[in-house]
């Protein structure tokens, strides 16, 4: 590599369609537009047959032996950037975003544009932005990580746009229709900054993203943007309950419904009987071993933001 070229590593999900034959046209743009700015571009698919682990070992490499670090450009939903996220914590290459996913709260809450030309011009000409990580055991989450009935709406959105394609709707269709079959509840013990609360409950929502927590009407959001952890724990489970809870979501009324509490704070600790829990992490769902602990890892990632943004 000369050197005054910076690397630039593309890390993109093959479900993604980043490269796809339709889309040729606007991935050479790309790949042009960045040239221009000095870059020499490598990109990485990800797909059943490659070992993330040593890709992104790889990837590191690359830049971490360049007397200019370049960025990692993480194409993709909101899954993808958490893999990449997590690899680049605690180093000093930042991390660029091409937002491909449904809702794309991350880049939304970084001022990133969505349209994909706009986002690459971030890459080139921003500035690089430390931001606040979650963390749930040894997992990170950029957005949310939940439990109970959630990852059960996940699932259940997954087969909608399977069938019908992706839409921000379906995570509310999803939603009404595990609600009308499912409403099991979990009993845990939640502990908030050392003081501990016994709980059965449906659904505990933990974010991460206050542009997501805003988007649902929580008074929790600016605690998020604060760095810490932001939590919500809904205390019924039956059906009428929930279905109400549902439709004061819908209607951005949240914090209004009765028997749904929010909570701030710097560390949070979730027992229960079971030896492992399903917990769906920025929308991935994952087995994770008990005690759930979460923390908050400030300033801990560097990203690549549209100039003059106040800090998250």
């Amino acid at each position: 590599m000369a050197q005054n070229v910076k690397p630039l590593s593309i890390i993109y999900n093959q479900k993604s369609g980043f490269h796809a034959a339709q889309q040729d046209d606007e991935y050479e743009r790309l790949m042009t537009f960045w040239t221009q700015y000095g870059f020499e571009i490598q990109v990485f698919e990800l797909n059943s047959h490659v070992h993330f682990d040593d890709m992104m070992a790889t990837v590191l490499a690359r830049h971490q032996s360049s007397e200019h670090k370049g960025v990692v450009v993480a194409a993709g939903g909101d899954g993808t950037l958490n893999a990449v996220a997590k690899q680049l914590m605690h180093t000093d290459i930042p991390m660029g975003i091409i937002p491909l996913g449904t809702f794309n709260y991350v880049a939304r809450a970084l001022h990133i544009p969505i349209d994909v030309a706009q986002a690459a011009e971030v890459i080139a000409t921003g500035s690089i932005q430390s931001v606040h990580v979650a963390g749930i055991n040894d997992q990170i989450y950029l957005n949310n990580a939940s439990l109970g009935l959630y990852p059960l709406f996940i699932k259940k959105r997954e087969l909608y746009n399977q069938r019908l394609g992706r839409f921000p709707l379906h995570a509310y269709t999803s939603g009404l229709d595990v609600l009308l079959r499912e409403h099991k509840s979990l009993k845990l013990a939640v502990t908030v900054d050392g003081q501990r609360y016994p709980v059965a409950t449906p659904l505990v929502f933990f974010g991460n993203n206050q542009l997501q927590l805003s988007d649902m009407k929580l008074r929790i959001a600016e605690c998020a943007a604060n760095g810490k952890l932001a939590g919500v724990v809904v205390a019924k489970s039956d059906r009428l309950s929930l279905l109400k809870m549902l439709w004061k979501l819908i209607q951005g009324k949240i914090d209004q419904a009765s028997d749904v509490y929010s909570f701030c704070a710097e560390h949070i600790q979730v027992d229960c009987k079971k030896a492992k829990l399903t917990v769906a992490v920025d929308g991935e769902l994952m087995e994770m071993q008990t005690p759930l602990k979460f923390s908050v890892k400030k300033s801990a990632l560097k990203v690549m933001v549209p100039n003059a943004v106040t800090s998250v």
